[in-house]
């Protein structure tokens, strides 16, 4: 058994930024990543972006963890913690710990019936790879799913030329989360770029043979395609902590400095579940710049830190040469009020509750992070005209 100052559980985002921020404060403590994939730690974003545009390479998208001076186990799954005798077990090996660090992520959530051959739920680097072998060998492709990663991939598959054909059961792309114009506008983008858009029907059945798939919606329409990509979000994966006793709800509950019910046990990344004090409420965040903050700040507390996440993280997306940044809580069954000039133009939206902001979407513009933090942190409700000088600042 190999006992390890560090040993973190899950070999994505949250991991490495967990690595470098122990790092910080203590150079020589042995670390261990334990991570299910056959890959180290590599940036996941790029997997629906810059890989599909040949922005870049394969070789870019890894962290590089190795360098810090980490044990890094790959294709590790581990099957339980002894929080008593601070052990860790995977298939075949055992493990101790001083600190541990649950960085497990998330699971794609699945379809109602089997899939195979040249249908794939979309999340991993070897995901990226099978797709982007089927797409070499067929023209049409079926995207299921109309939130961030069904339209982040039909956006990709458009720009290297294929057909797609997109199906979700909203009316529009993202409209659990985004305001109904722009949701519309984006629909009306993606058929201008030559995808077909089959909204409000749910996928029924799928069957794949070696070269071909049919998909049978509920409105009785079969469409059959050269292969599916299916991304309809994730469930965080918290049967770990679950089975080691840990309070989980949406996610693994953590405290002000990420700490799980067990104080030597951390958690960071999707699968956290954690305070933010700007919204006042619990927050559970699958976003890229969530998973580096938090999984820095668990790696410098498990070192001997006692920081706050106080972070309210931002998260970001690119489509059809628009793209969008945003801040807190995005939901389309709130009030919105924001400015628009159009979907290939700029835009910003604020979400209230009880005339206090909670949430900023920035269409097609960069840099203004900081102001939507500022606006969601004022403490008192805004008016009508004070609102909209807000955000007519973002516009400038």
């Amino acid at each position: 058994m190999k006992h390890y100052s560090y040993l973190i559980v899950g070999g994505g985002m949250a991991a490495d930024a967990a690595v470098r921020g122990i790092r910080e404060e203590d150079s020589d403590g042995p670390i261990a990543i334990l991570a299910e994939e056959l890959h180290p730690p590599y940036r996941r974003p790029p997997l629906s972006k810059e890989l599909w545009m040949e922005h870049l390479s394969l070789a870019e998208i890894h962290c590089n963890t190795a360098s810090e001076h980490v044990d890094i186990f790959t294709g590790r799954t581990v099957r339980s913690v002894n929080r008593e005798e601070k052990t860790v077990y995977d298939q075949d090996q055992q493990y101790s710990y001083d600190k541990l660090l649950l960085a497990t992520g998330g699971s794609p959530k699945t379809l109602p019936f089997s899939v195979a051959d040249r249908a794939v739920y979309y999340r991993t680097l070897d995901d990226f790879c099978a797709v982007k072998k089927i797409a070499e060998m067929t023209e049409r492709i079926a995207v299921v799913g109309g939130s961030f990663i069904g339209c982040e991939m039909a956006a990709a598959l458009l720009s290297v030329g294929k057909k797609v054909t997109m199906i979700f059961p909203e009316e529009a792309p993202f409209r659990q989360i985004f305001p109904e114009a722009l949701s519309i506008g984006l629909l009306r983008l993606f058929e201008q770029e030559g995808a077909e858009m089959i909204a409000g029907v749910k996928l029924s059945d799928l069957h794949c043979d070696s070269e071909h798939c049919r998909l049978v919606l509920e409105n009785g329409q079969n469409l059959n395609v050269g292969a599916v990509v299916i991304g309809v979000g994730i469930e965080p994966n918290i049967g770990l902590a679950e089975s080691a006793g840990l309070k989980t709800g949406d996610g693994i509950d953590v405290n002000r400095h990420l700490q799980t019910s067990d104080p030597d046990i951390y958690a960071a990344g999707d699968v956290a579940c954690f305070y933010n004090p700007a919204l006042n409420r619990m927050l559970r965040v699958e976003h890229e710049d969530h998973a580096l903050q938090s999984g820095k700040t668990a790696g410098k507390n498990m070192a001997g830190k006692m920081l706050k996440y106080d972070h309210l993280p931002f998260f970001y997306s690119n489509l059809l040469g628009t793209g969008c940044e945003a801040v807190g809580v995005l939901d389309s069954s709130l009030q919105i009020e924001g400015i628009w000039q159009g979907v290939r133009e700029k835009g910003v939206w604020a979400y209230l509750e009880n005339r206090r902001v909670c949430g900023v979407l920035m269409w097609n513009l960069s840099g203004k992070t900081d102001l939507a933090r500022a606006l969601i942190a004022e403490p008192d409700p805004l008016n009508d005209n004070e609102l909209k000088l807000r955000l007519g600042s973002f516009m400038v």
